[in-house]
Parts: structure tokens; sequence; C-alpha cells
């Protein structure tokens, strides 16, 4: 018998809340296999591939390129070509509009459905025809033998049929549900209200209509400064804004996300000609999800974690001379320096475990790992991202070399797994390609600290009362002085210091 199935948005990670269609891949129409690549779906943190969790044909598209959608909202609908167009239709009417909204568990059960199981089932209608009808707003006009909402929990609705139900006085156990196992949907309702003799809009129409906005009091509602401010000038109610700021408030990017939804042309404005210069043109570039993410949190960390910094300056030489050995001697092996210094990190965080820590801000208690997980920071087209070498203390350069080359290559094709570049107890970051000598990096938070490395170069330094040149890369180390003193920072960059300057020891 044949099926229909849905494509949803799925959750990578426990932070992810939505997802926005990037790119789809393939087109309706198109069949697929298990595991081929459907389409780019974009989070706050990482833009990755939608794997196909089945084999089948591409029907019918819910959500276009650009729309944002909550995990588990619908974004597509398969079937095989002997499943009707027709049916289709009927299938996408049933979910009663929910296709951009997450579905409960309940309703995830229900999207997919034989088609003959779904036709066979009877449409009833507890209701008389010639019962006098009430008209409500926006052509509903629901008969009195159908009012009187009831709250009973053992009613079982979707949750945009009971949302209406309750807000247009319809007795839903009078209502006859034609879902799996008698779930009552919006159409049922529809069917109800016009067998009595009353009114119901089309629920194709019903769910293109605009989003009702709210008129709660939203005094109470928690939100920052800046926020109240902008939803105060931009007319938007606090309570149509979702929470992702600290401490459970609407932070300014939330109410921001409610603004462009509601002008989506004002995202993406012409370039404005400048008055004082005419040639100059201003082009206003909207972030997308991950920019802000970043933004967000390193606002967080900067405004939270009392940073500190400690600075060394660390002799290469005899590591880029390891370094030239085994490249020329193990052809198969090509390591870099940063490769060799994540090796001396992890030797050093495993000798000074005090450094090797999260903080929780929750429960106000340090987190010790007995591994050492470095997070390397890797730039990317829509932002940074920093995918997880984990337990480096107990691999060998060439494993971390081959670890590097491999996340970093799916770093940039948005291919990596949540658990692959979230978490890590200590960061690097490494701008020494670029030529920077030395800068200070924000913690990655609810890492402790973060370690800097500028770039490899000569200069002259005083041995022994002599002044000689020796290849030098500048190490910066920001710590987080609630979980780390400085004295254990120092502890940590002497550490890190004796095993760059003896490599011979990061080989045992």
């Amino acid at each position: 018998m044949s099926e229909i199935k849905t494509l949803e948005i799925p959750k990578w990670g426990l932070s992810m809340e939505e997802g926005t269609i990037a790119q789809w891949l393939i087109k309706e129409g198109d069949s697929f296999n298990k595991g081929d690549e459907i389409c780019e779906i974009e989070t706050t943190k990482i833009v990755n591939v939608l794997e196909a969790p089945f084999a089948g044909t591409f029907r019918k598209i819910l959500a276009k390129d650009g729309d944002t959608l909550p995990v588990g909202g619908l974004i597509a609908v398969c079937a095989e070509s002997q499943v009707s167009d027709a049916e289709i239709e009927k299938f996408i009417a049933s979910l009663g509009g929910s296709a951009a909204q997450a579905p409960s568990e309940q309703n995830k059960a229900e999207t997919s459905v034989p088609v003959a199981e779904k036709a066979e089932q009877p449409q009833t209608v507890a209701a008389s025809a010639s019962a006098p009808a009430k008209v409500a707003k926006d052509d509903y006009a629901v008969p009195e033998s159908l009012q009187g909402y009831q709250t009973s929990n053992e009613l079982f609705a979707t949750p945009h049929a009971l949302k209406l139900a309750e807000k247009h006085n319809v007795n839903l156990a009078k209502v006859t549900g034609s879902g799996r196992e008698g779930r009552i949907s919006v159409q049922d309702i529809q069917k109800a209200v016009q067998a009595a003799g009353g009114q119901w809009p089309d629920v194709k129409q019903q769910t293109q209509a605009k989003v009702v906005k709210s008129t709660a009091d939203d005094s109470q509602v928690l939100a920052t400064p800046v926020a109240r401010r902008l939803a105060k000038q931009w007319g938007i109610n606090l309570n149509d804004c979702r929470v992702s700021g600290t401490r459970g408030r609407v932070c300014k990017e939330d109410v921001e996300a409610v603004y462009y939804r509601n002008n989506p042309t004002s995202v993406n404005e012409q370039p404005v000609q400048c008055v004082a210069q005419p040639q100059s043109t201003i082009t206003t570039v909207a972030m997308n999800g991950m920019r802000k993410a970043i933004a967000s949190r390193l606002q967080a960390a900067k405004r939270n974690a009392p940073h500190f910094r400690l600075v060394v300056d660390l002799n290469v030489e005899a590591l880029q001379k390891l370094r030239k050995q085994i490249n020329e001697t193990v052809p198969q092996v090509k390591l870099s320096i940063n490769d060799m210094l994540i090796k001396a990190a992890a030797a050093a965080l495993i000798k000074v475990p005090e450094v090797n820590v999260q903080f929780d801000e929750a429960t106000q208690s340090i987190l010790q790992f007995s591994q050492a997980d470095i997070s390397v920071a890797v730039a990317i087209p829509n932002g940074l991202i920093t995918p997880i070498v984990k337990a480096a203390n107990q691999k060998s350069l060439a494993q971390i070399s081959d670890d590097m080359r491999d996340l970093a290559t799916r770093a940039k094709t948005g291919k990596l797994q949540p658990d692959e570049f979230q978490g890590g107890s200590f960061s690097i970051s490494n701008l020494g390609m670029l030529g920077v000598k030395q800068f200070d990096a924000i913690i990655n938070p609810p890492q402790g600290a973060i370690m800097a490395l500028g770039a490899s170069e000569s200069r002259a330094v005083v041995e022994n009362g002599n002044v000689v040149v020796r290849e030098i890369v500048t190490a910066t180390l920001s710590c987080d002085h609630r979980v780390i003193d400085g004295a254990v920072g120092a502890k940590f960059l002497a550490s890190f210091k004796q095993f760059v300057e003896n490599p011979a020891l990061i080989l045992v």
C-alpha cells in the first residue's frame, strides 16, 4: 500500500530551535534514495545538508527557500507516482495548516499514513442542520448546536484545531475526526459547521491568512531595555516574540525577527545614495542566523566572563625541525605547525587539568574533563565554527593532522554533525597563516580558556647576554577569572612552552 510521507526540520543539537531552508537540492517529481542530499538548512550555528531518511519521490514543497520553521516543522511531502495529486492535496489539507508549525509527538505519528486508510475513514457530524447560526467575525458562523467548547483532556485534535475551536466556541465533542485514531483537524471542524448550516472559511485560505498579532498586555514580559524600546518603536507586542535572551528575557534579536517577518521587504533594502558623496552607495546586508548567533554568544561571553590574559613567546625552532623531519621521513603524513601546537596544548591540559574546564552558570559549578577535547576555530563563508579534536592527548600527531583536515573540510561544506562542533574543553584560534603577530581571543562559553596563536617569525632575542635570531610564536591565553586564577593560567602556559620547545616530550 502506497504511503504519503513527510520531510521535517531536523533537530541538530540540543540548542537548535528552528531552521531556515537555504536551498533545495532536488525538484518536485525527482526520485531519491535513502541518504541522498535533499536540501541545505541554516541554523544559528551551521549550514548543514539534510539527508533523506528514506527512499521515495519528491512530490510537494511546503517550505520555500528562505522560509524559517521550528524544529519538526513540515517542509515537503513525498509519495510514489501512483499516488494522485488530489490525494496529496487532501493529505496536506488534513494537516490543518500545521505545515509551518512544530508538531507534537502525536502529530508526528500522523505524518506517514497509508492513502487508502485515510480515504476509508468516515466523516460524520453529530449536529443538526436546522439549528440557527450565530455569525462570528471573518465569515465564521457556528450553529448553536455545535457551540460550547469543552476543555476535556480526552479530546484528540491537532493544536491548530484546538486553538480555533476555543476562539470560535466550537464543541469538539460533537465533531468526528477523520485523522489517524479519530484525530480532529481544522478540515473536520469546517465540514461539521458547514453540514450544520453554518459558515467556516476555506481551510486553504485560512492557513494563508496573516498571523494575528497579540493584543495582550506585555508590560510584565521580561525583556532587555533595547528590546522593549524597539518593540514600542515598531508597534510589536512582546508576547509575539520568542525568548532567546539570557535569564529568560526577550532580546533585541527576538524583536527584530518579528519585525522582519512582518516586513520582509525591509530585510533586503535597496542601496541608499549618500548625500555628501553622490558617487558612493551604502548597502544594508542582513545578518544570517550564524552571524547573529556568533554576535550574541560572544557578546554574552565578553560581558559575563571576566577575561584576563597572559602572553608568552615560544621558540618553535625545535618544533619546526621535528615537523620537517617527520614530513620528509613519512611521505603520507603532512603535519602543520598547528597540528603540533594542538598536541602540545593537549599535553599541557592534562598536566594542568584546572584549565581543562567548563563553567556551568546555571549550577555555579566547574566541570573538569579527563580528556583534552580541543575546539579549533575554522573560518567558513557564513562565519566561524569550532570543530573539536576529541581526546587530542591520546592521539598521535598523524591522527590529529588527519582529524583537522577532515573536520575543516566538512566544516566548510556544512557536513559537520552537532557533536563535532558543540562542547569541547579548551579552544585554539590560530591567525598565524594570515600574518598576524599577536591578538586576543574571546572565550568560547562555557569553556574556561582560549589560546590565540600568532605567526611564526624570526626575531632578535637575548640569550646568555648575546643577541641571536630565533623563530618565535607569540601565544596569548585568555582565561575566565571565575574559574581560572592567574597563577593557574601561568602554570599552564609554562607547561605548554615546555612541550613546544622540547617536542620530543609530546611523542612519548
